[in-house]
Parts: C-alpha cells; structure tokens; sequence
C-alpha cells in the first residue's frame, strides 16, 4: 500500500511540474509538454509539437513563426510563465472557441513578449509590448473581439515590419 501511494505521489509531482525549471545553456524554448526544442526544421514541417503561423506582413514580406499551441484552460492559463528564454522565431498562440474580448498579464512571465490580437478572419487588430513580471488585471487588452492571441520575443514585430491590419494564415 504504501508503494502505491509513493508511487502515486511521485506521478502527480511530475504531471503538476513541480520539479523545477531548467534552462539549457544555449536558451532553447520548451514545446508543450517541456521538451527542449531547437530551431532545425525538417522537410516535412515544424518539429514534433509545433506548429507554424504566417503573416503577411506590410511591404508584401512573408514572417513566419513556430508556435505552441495553448488551446486549453491549463495551457492557457500557464502560458509562457516561468520561462528564461524564446527561440528567436518562436511564440505561442492563444486559440479560443469564439471571438471575444481578451485580455491578458504577465504574472509570473520573466520573458518581455509582445502580443498580437487577431481575429476569426486572421487579421491582427492590435500589437502590444509586455513588460515581465506585470501582474496588473486586465492590463493588456485587445480593442475588439478576437478569437486568438500570438506571443512572441518583445519587438519581434516591429522588427519585421508586422502591423495592425496585417494577415495572419494559423494552423487548423
């Protein structure tokens, strides 16, 4: 019996990732399930756990980015929390049922992120910079109803020539 208990003690402490973080020495980001992920592609598409969103961003340039899905409540609410490092082209996309107002913080986040609301059509309607750490609610909050949220390395956007009113193609 108690063997049991041990053993059933040890797999909730595992699920609920209580073991800690760790950080890589070259700052890999984690896929979903924690796994180290690195920035080589096969021919056959993003790595294992990954997904790929396209933007048309202004001047005709296609941005792509490598995004976790969070399409849960869980994965939702854990967000990018905890973390040290994003790869340079990566993020996280928020997906929801329906559209609706959003709105989002940065508790426990260590990493300074920007966001981009888009709606159901993919047409981003409002890029945001996120300060670490900001655990004000509702702090960063989309001008109007969208049905997803895409996370990534504060500035990326900016950086590419990505605005308000661009077109982002997302994973089915």
């Amino acid at each position: 019996m108690n063997t049991w208990k041990s053993t059933l003690v040890v797999l909730v402490l595992l699920l609920a990732g209580c073991g800690g973080a760790t950080v890589d020495s070259d700052a890999r980001s984690r896929n979903a399930s924690g796994a180290p992920v690195t920035e080589r592609e096969t021919s056959s598409g993003p790595p294992p756990g990954l997904s790929t969103v396209v933007i048309d961003a202004s001047g005709g340039k296609k941005v792509e980015v490598l995004v976790e899905i969070a399409d849960g409540p869980f994965e939702q609410a854990r967000g990018l929390m905890h973390r040290t490092a994003l790869g340079e082209n990566r993020g996280m996309l928020f997906v929801y049922p329906d559209e609706r107002p959003l709105s989002f913080w940065m508790k426990n986040t260590l990493i300074p992120l920007s966001i981009a609301y888009i709606n159901s059509e993919g047409r981003i309607t409002d890029i945001l910079n996120m300060k670490p750490l900001d655990d004000r609610t509702p702090h960063y909050v989309s001008s109007e109803s969208v049905q997803y949220a895409l996370e990534v390395n504060k500035g990326f956007f900016e950086e590419r020539g990505v605005e308000v009113g661009n077109h982002a193609d997302l994973p089915r």
